[in-house]
């Protein structure tokens, strides 16, 4: 046991100080803290500890509503106000950005309108009949039988999961904009869930075990800015729909009627339909099949006849796209773009870039390589993920003139 002063918080919300000149990351500590603590992991670079006494804490500090806050790891902010979370938020999406991509400029970053309740969908772990989420960096199961973070609808049905007769496995429920849920189930045990008992106290859009519908249907419809989305159990889509509508208006701002689009991993097309209605055309490029099929379905209930979706990975479909672009829309996954990808980009030589991230370092990384040839014009954060380390971020770029 060692007492140590935190000196700053990492990108991942964890507190930094120094044991025998060693970086050392701890678990439940904030800046200006004084802290015994017992270190957990020691490797050659850095240790990782927990506290296991505050003797000086913190003014930020505030009493965690969570009771699986110590031990869960999910939503590691929870100790701070959400003032103070902006806050950090602010200064480390603005440090990594200016470091790596050498973009000095104060960032925004824009709250949630809803700080708890605000997440559409949650995993769950299952383990002999126990269900909840792992401690961070590992295989231990934290029981829980409350998630502050979810919606509602995904609360009122934790309390029932044990009707779904599941022992061990992963468990997806997802809620949409009208409290109705996709469930999926992926286990190798042979259940017979309460489905009669299930639908009687919840509105069950579907189950699915594995990738067989057991109830209802495969997917449901979500409405964000009254846009239709079909979003299929394994589709991906937004986690918070306040946070969603806001960058679809920052997206139509970046958006003219003469406007070609390629909207690259466009999952269930939320982005590119949100653009057609001001746009000529969209292409919108995605390798899961179902959120193209969902994709193209949406397109229709949204009458919107200027998108085409191609099946596959990019090097794959752009040759086939003849036209044009004018702007790259990109949402891609916490890899960021490959360099194939970003090859291409540069290649099409669109005048515009509106790159949606939901990783600084790997956003920091690309837009190094795209100044070269691009304006960093707007970066604003948006607290997609409030309580948690992570941050949603919006970039418009434009082509350099030579």
């Amino acid at each position: 046991m060692k007492e140590v002063k935190i000196e700053k918080l990492d990108n991942q919300g964890r507190g930094i100080c120094f044991v025998n000149n060693k970086i050392t990351f701890v678990s439940n500590a904030l800046p200006e803290e004084i802290v015994n603590i017992k270190l957990t992991k020691e490797n050659k670079k850095y240790n990782e500890a927990i506290v296991t006494e505050y003797i000086k804490k913190s003014p930020s500090r505030v009493d965690s509503p969570c009771p699986y806050f110590s031990t869960c790891g999910g939503c590691r902010l929870l100790d701070l106000s959400y003032e103070d979370t902006l806050k950090y938020k602010r200064d480390k999406l603005k440090e990594i950005i200016n470091k790596y991509a050498g973009f000095n400029k104060d960032i925004e970053v824009i709250s949630s309108p809803n700080i708890l309740n605000y997440r559409n969908k949650i995993t769950f772990k299952i383990v002999d009949g126990k269900y909840g989420y792992y401690e961070t960096s590992s295989h231990k199961l934290v029981e829980i039988n409350n998630c502050l973070l979810a919606s509602q609808a995904i609360q009122n049905f934790i309390k029932d999961i044990n009707h779904l007769d599941i022992k061990n496995g992963e468990l997806i429920i997802r809620s949409n904009y009208n409290d109705e849920l996709l469930i999926w189930i992926k286990t190798e045990d042979d259940i017979k869930p309460d489905i009669t008992y299930l639908k009687s106290n919840h509105k069950i859009a579907g189950i699915v075990l594995n990738d067989h519908p057991i109830t209802g249907d495969s997917s449901f419809i979500e409405i964000i800015n009254n846009l239709y989305f079909t979003v299929s159990y394994d589709s991906f889509f937004q986690i918070n729909r306040d946070i969603c509508s806001i960058i679809f208006n920052l997206i139509n701002e970046n958006i003219t009627s003469t406007d070609t689009i390629l909207d690259l991993y466009c999952g269930v097309g939320t982005l590119g339909i949100n653009a057609a209605k001001n746009a000529k055309n969209v292409y919108g490029i995605e390798i899961v099949k179902n959120a193209v099929l969902n994709a193209i379905t949406n397109a229709k209930i949204n009458k919107k006849d200027n998108i085409n979706y191609m099946l596959g990975d990019v090097g794959t479909c752009l040759p086939k796209i003849k036209d044009s672009v004018d702007t790259v829309i990109v949402d891609p996954p916490r890899a960021g773009l490959d360099n194939k990808t970003k090859e291409t980009i540069i290649n099409f030589k669109p005048s515009k870039i509106i790159y949606v991230s939901c990783d600084p370092i790997t956003l920091a990384r690309d837009l190094k390589e795209l100044k070269e040839y691009y304006n960093i014009e707007i970066i604003k954060g948006l607290d997609m993920f409030p309580f948690t380390h992570h941050i949603e971020t919006y970039c418009y770029l434009s082509k350099k003139e030579w």
